[in-house]
């Protein structure tokens, strides 16, 4: 698209948002452990939301300018929130503060066509500047399918592009019949002690394809995977995965990781999937980024920062935070970045957290 668009900033908060503290953490999660970090976000509202869009997965970045920078994926409203699979394109926009109003700038990464592993879709963009470069992690499918989901990354001097983007993904499913053989999607990425670190999504094939339980298609798993260049290779610290649910029963799993180094800790935020309930976030923290605590609750519900219309048919995800991303300001967690189903054009948008 050459024209520029704007996109609508941060709603004005409604009455439900100044509801007490102490309302708000007694709904629904009465007896699960919450973290201190839950007790530290306050809402902003929904930005990104784009007429004629699904917009999903924000990752904010500030630019040397001190101008705030998402990466997004979005695809067209008319193919449905399952357009994502097959549809995704990642987007570029900037605003002068982190509440909005935001400004599209261009698509950066856009399906390639046959012949390329990310011939279908461009999602799950994650943005860092590590090594004097900006860099793009991704996802990209060559079929529509999951099962052709790998990660990649793109580099750039600039945050306006060029982008390179890889001829091959930074790292292939595991062999047949390991816990991870459908997939690598979902990238979280953390530089540490002069290796680079990519954590990723994923599950095995036999447990997708031949469950004896159709509602159950897999169980979401971590692994870890370490290269001594951002490039690669990228090398499995271990042929487990090193976060797993599965033991808890109930197909209890997560997704949607995002970890980063603080205070000489990992930490580690993600999409609940059973944990504790479908609608919450977890946060975790680990001492070595392998060996990781127990999760506690990371993020409410939607409901319990924002009034929120009843949800349409076609939204089966609706009251949901997905896709956590920080946005760093003086290298300190500033803003939560999730997205979530909804919104004015009843699609899906970004809503944004402040971290007091």
């Amino acid at each position: 698209m050459k024209r520029r668009e704007f996109i609508s900033g941060a709603l004005v908060l409604s009455a439900a948002v100044m509801l007490p503290d102490w309302v708000k953490a007694t709904v629904h999660l009465e007896g699960h452990p919450l973290s201190d970090f839950v007790k530290k976000l306050k809402p902003v509202g929904r930005v990104l939301e784009t007429e004629g869009y699904y917009v999903w997965c924000n990752s904010p970045i500030q630019a040397p300018d001190r101008k705030i920078h998402v990466f997004y994926s979005r695809w067209p409203s008319k193919k449905g929130m399952g357009g994502w699979i097959n549809s995704s394109e990642i987007a570029h926009a900037v605003a002068d503060r982190p509440e909005g109003p935001y400004t599209y700038l261009e698509t950066v990464l856009a399906p390639r066509g046959l012949g390329f592993w990310d011939a279908t879709t461009c999602h799950n963009p994650h943005i860092q500047y590590v090594d004097g470069k900006y860099c793009l992690f991704y996802m990209g499918n060559s079929n529509g399918k999951t099962n052709t989901k790998r990660i990649g990354l793109a580099i750039a001097d600039s945050l306006s592009g060029p982008w390179k983007r890889p001829d091959e993904p930074l790292l292939q499913p595991g062999s047949e019949g390991a816990w991870d053989d459908h997939c690598t999607t979902n990238p979280a990425f953390v530089k540490n002690k002069g290796k680079y670190w990519l954590y990723y999504k994923s599950w095995n094939n036999n447990d997708y394809y031949n469950s004896p339980d159709p509602a159950i298609r897999g169980n979401r798993k971590y692994g870890l995977a370490v290269a001594d260049k951002l490039e690669g290779p990228y090398v499995r610290v271990s042929e487990k995965p090193v976060i797993d649910f599965s033991g808890k029963g109930g197909n209890r799993q997560f997704e949607d990781a995002f970890v980063w180094h603080e205070k000489g800790k990992f930490k580690l935020l993600a999409r609940d999937m059973g944990v504790y309930n479908h609608e919450v976030g977890l946060y975790l923290e680990s001492k070595d980024g392998m060996k990781w605590t127990e999760p506690t609750i990371a993020y409410h519900p939607l409901k319990e920062y924002a009034a929120e219309p009843p949800a349409p048919p076609h939204l089966k995800r609706y009251g949901r935070l997905e896709r956590p991303q920080l946005l760093f300001i003086k290298g300190k967690p500033a803003y939560l970045f999730t997205t979530a189903q909804g919104g004015r054009y009843m699609t899906a948008s970004s809503f944004v957290l402040k971290i007091d």
